[in-house]
């Protein structure tokens, strides 16, 4: 009784009921209560499915079957299509819930599939290759308008937040390698476009992987990569370069280089906290070898944080970007934390932090469709979300506001856009 009443009251948190401890101490303890039967007023978030079955329908091809009669077939893309109805639903919880809802006839009609086997639906997570989703993300991304405009936005175009997020996995899952045989977990690796607000590329590994490496086997041309110190090495900025790209990265403080040219500070950049603007030859010292072969930015920013040590926190950033006047690296490494907020929205709020697959296909899979969720509000909004667009969305997923509602909110968003993202 006491974890239905908390499924009711708290929407989409029931996803992952690690936010409440307690919560899967009672269920350990109690018999699990017999779940209604699901009822098609409960499912919403139909409208979503409008943009989407036209990508999805290359997929078609791809079908997994349980018998030999050919009883128990599931396309790839009628998978697709109810992995991501499980996020615009907060009352589908499991595989089986799954099951259930496909068996409503409203769901099918919407959808365009058929009564899933479970057996099917566990098979699929096995046997559909996420590769052929990963595309999607890029053409919902490029069709999604940009939240930041203005000139900062002209002169920081294609700006790419690179970042990594971990996932607890079950002692069981002996593919996430992580510290030992005890602790296993998965890495998603992501590539977030600030000026957009949206996911553009992702790729998944075990939890003990590099993720310079990964970078490196994801970069594309014509971006402004922006990473943090664990990114920071001189052969990944000169392969950024080689890609035809260009990087603001943050360096250790102690970092070697042979100056060129000071450059003079101006009111702009003394007002963001930039405290030192530095033209270098080569980055290393004279024993190592010049793997950029060109002049490179040095941007000292103050961060007015105060270390325990008592001294004053300074960032060391480097870019390649010469053009670019000095309050504007530092503005691209702050929107550096806009890829973190994504993290913490996809997990807390869209409920990706729950499994429903144990294997790396199938939790690759799962959250490809995670991902090409957020795309597909964020494409249907127009704007990124606030916090309290969230709160709406949720609330429609959840049956308590109407569609109407719902289109207000976003009407009302479209009316008075928001020029930049909010400040870190």
């Amino acid at each position: 009784m006491f974890g239905s009443n908390l499924a009711g009251g708290l929407g989409y948190l029931t996803k992952d009921v690690l936010v409440f401890p307690f919560v899967s101490l009672v269920i350990a303890v109690m018999p699990r209560p017999r779940q209604p039967p699901l009822q098609p007023t409960q499912l919403q978030g139909f409208k979503y499915f409008a943009l989407l079955r036209p990508l999805l329908e290359r997929l078609h091809g791809h079908a997994c079957q349980r018998d030999r009669a050919g009883n128990r077939r599931l396309h790839y893309d009628h998978y697709a299509a109810l992995l991501l109805f499980y996020f615009f639903n907060p009352i589908l919880t499991s595989l089986r819930g799954l099951r259930q809802a496909s068996a409503l006839d409203k769901v099918q009609q919407r959808l365009g599939c058929g009564r899933a086997a479970l057996g099917s639906l566990s098979e699929a997570s096995r046997v559909f290759d996420p590769a052929l989703l990963r595309p999607l993300l890029g053409e919902l991304a490029a069709e999604a308008q940009p939240v930041v405009t203005g000139k900062e936005a002209e002169a920081l175009a294609a700006l790419t937040a690179v970042d990594g997020s971990f996932w607890r996995g079950l002692p069981r899952m002996a593919w996430a390698l992580w510290l030992d045989e005890d602790h296993r977990g998965a890495k998603l690796h992501l590539h977030f476009d600030v000026l957009k607000g949206v996911p553009v590329d992702a790729t998944l590994t075990p939890g003990a992987c590099s993720e310079p490496e990964q970078l490196r086997a994801m970069l594309q041309a014509d971006r402004l990569y922006v990473i943090d110190r664990g990114y920071a090495g001189y052969e990944l900025f000169a392969d950024i370069l080689q890609a035809g790209s260009s990087f603001v990265g943050r360096l250790k403080e102690d970092a070697a280089f042979t100056a060129q040219e000071e450059r003079p500070l101006t009111a702009a950049g003394r007002a963001a906290g930039v405290i030192r603007d530095l033209v270098v030859s080569k980055l290393g010292s004279d024993h190592h070898k010049d793997v950029l072969g060109q002049p490179v930015r040095l941007v000292w920013v103050a961060t007015g944080k105060v270390r325990p040590d008592r001294t004053a926190e300074v960032l060391l950033l480097g870019t390649d970007r010469l053009d670019l006047p000095a309050e504007l690296v530092a503005l691209a490494y702050k929107y550096r934390w806009h890829v973190e907020l994504f993290f913490r929205w996809f997990k807390c709020i869209l409920g990706a932090r729950h499994l429903v697959a144990q294997s790396e296909n199938g939790l690759t899979l799962q959250l490809y469709a995670g991902l090409i969720a957020s795309l597909l509000i964020s494409v249907w909004t127009g704007q990124k979300p606030t916090k309290r667009t969230f709160e709406m969305v949720c609330l429609y997923f959840g049956g308590w506001a109407s569609l109407e509602e719902l289109d207000a909110h976003i009407q009302t968003l479209q009316e008075h856009p928001k020029t930049k993202p909010r400040p870190c």
